[in-house]
């Protein structure tokens, strides 16, 4: 086998084209979350864990009206090949969820529409970085961004975050330390509002702090803001896109206030990167889906869209109070973020526990939720974990809490009995039987 190929992480490879993969190919691992879907899926299983937004909560005849007069009047568009940039009645619509973020100096011509905002990540990525390039992230983040940074062999770096998001002070020493030992540092990937998976929001005076910062240090601003409209009582502060054209890459998507199935995102970018943001759509896909652009295009055009939203605020509000209120009455000893949105709040364990080696034990009893380890990319957060109230009904939540905190209560039982949470010989026996994937 070549050198420049990737180890095994085994003696035994079972793939006859393993020495033919690239050497990126390396970066394509699964992720903690993914991981998780078989198992979270089964309907015994209460799932704290995945992000999915509570689809059951629109109303059937909003998407049904936007689909038969999309076939209706725009069938043989909707049907066709379209261009790369996505076509121009969706990105004008899209302005108006942009205005409402604050961004009101923007242009359709700016904005490129994506296969959702994964999609995005990944041009974005595409375009700037080369192996070893570095991408500051904020710690944690979001996963899927992870997944994608290491896939096209960043350097991926992260930066502390206290109650108020990303630490200025750690910012800039993560730029200079960077560039002491020869790096790029190509951008800073952030999640300001209800960030994935803290929960935590970035206030508006700590966003100018960040973006001045890095006006200064030359350093671009990649906005992912999935969130931002599912806020529970205040609206979050404006975009750091808001504040300034040329420094920010701003991406949205209609998962979380429509549905992830119509697979639409968009970026808003300045000139030069839009340009090539076509380009590399147009060398990856052609075009996004032209009919699903249409359908988003009708939905926002004839549906109460800001109703909508309204009502998936109150939704996710609900769950969010719910999943507070069982973890004081549950699990008191822990500590949490309270999130103003979005869908998820970060626990930290007692010291001792690790909740990688835990979720073995949590899908015996039958809940689920996602380890801190997966959102991170140098092996922290075994301390933490991420819960998500959007998609389990209040009382499944606090039925998920309450088999959590036996799970909990036990390992810590075992922690002062054995000293070692793994150290007692027939634990590890008694959840052999745990899907593969999770232990």
């Amino acid at each position: 086998m070549s050198e420049q190929q990737p180890t095994p992480s085994s003696g035994r490879n079972l793939d006859p084209w393993y020495s033919n993969y690239a050497r990126r190919t390396a970066g394509l691992t699964v992720s903690e979350v993914r991981a998780l879907f078989a198992v979270a899926s089964r309907p015994e299983v209460v799932s704290l864990a995945g992000g999915s937004p509570y689809v059951a909560g629109l109303p059937e005849d909003l998407i049904r009206s936007a689909f038969d007069r999309m076939l209706r009047e725009h069938g043989p568009e909707a049907l066709q090949y379209g261009g790369g940039q996505g076509i121009p009645q969706l990105r004008e619509r899209i302005l108006d969820l942009m205005a409402i973020e604050g961004i009101t100096d923007a242009s359709a011509d700016d904005v490129v529409t994506t296969t959702g905002s994964q999609h995005a990540i990944d041009l974005i990525t595409k375009l700037f970085i080369d192996p070893g390039d570095v991408i500051l992230v904020e710690s944690p983040t979001y996963v899927g961004a992870l997944g994608t940074f290491k896939s096209y062999e960043a350097d991926v770096r992260h930066v502390e975050m206290d109650a108020d998001g990303l630490d200025p002070a750690a910012l800039t020493e993560a730029i200079h330390a960077a560039r002491a030992e020869g790096k790029q540092v190509k951008f800073l990937y952030t999640v300001p509002n209800y960030n994935n998976p803290t929960g935590v929001t970035m206030p508006m005076s700590r966003r100018r702090e960040i973006l001045d910062l890095c006006i200064r240090e030359d350093v671009l601003i990649l906005e992912d803001n999935p969130y931002g409209l599912l806020y529970f009582e205040e609206p979050a502060p404006n975009a750091l896109r808001s504040l300034d054209a040329e420094h920010v890459l701003y991406m949205g998507s209609f998962s979380k206030i429509l549905s992830p199935g119509v697979r639409v995102g968009y970026v808003l970018a300045p000139h030069g990167i839009r340009e090539k943001l076509i380009l590399a759509v147009e060398s990856s896909i052609l075009s996004p889906s032209t009919f699903n652009q249409w359908l988003v295009t009708e939905y926002l055009e004839t549906a109460d869209w800001r109703g909508q939203i309204d009502t998936y605020r109150g939704i996710y509000r609900e769950r969010r109070d719910a999943m507070l209120r069982a973890l004081e009455e549950y699990l008191p000893q822990l500590s949490w973020t309270v999130p103003a949105g979005g869908f998820f709040t970060w626990v930290q364990l007692p010291p001792g526990l690790d909740s990688k080696q835990m979720l073995p034990r949590a899908t015996t009893e039958l809940v689920a939720y996602t380890p801190g380890s997966g959102f991170y990319a140098d092996g922290r957060g075994h301390d933490k974990m991420r819960l998500s109230f959007c998609l389990p009904e209040p009382e499944r939540i606090r039925l998920g809490v309450r088999r959590l905190a036996n799970v909990i209560n036990n390992e810590l039982e075992l922690l002062e009995t054995f000293g070692d949470v793994t150290g007692a010989g027939e634990i590890e026996t008694r959840f052999s039987s745990a899907p593969p994937n999770l232990q």
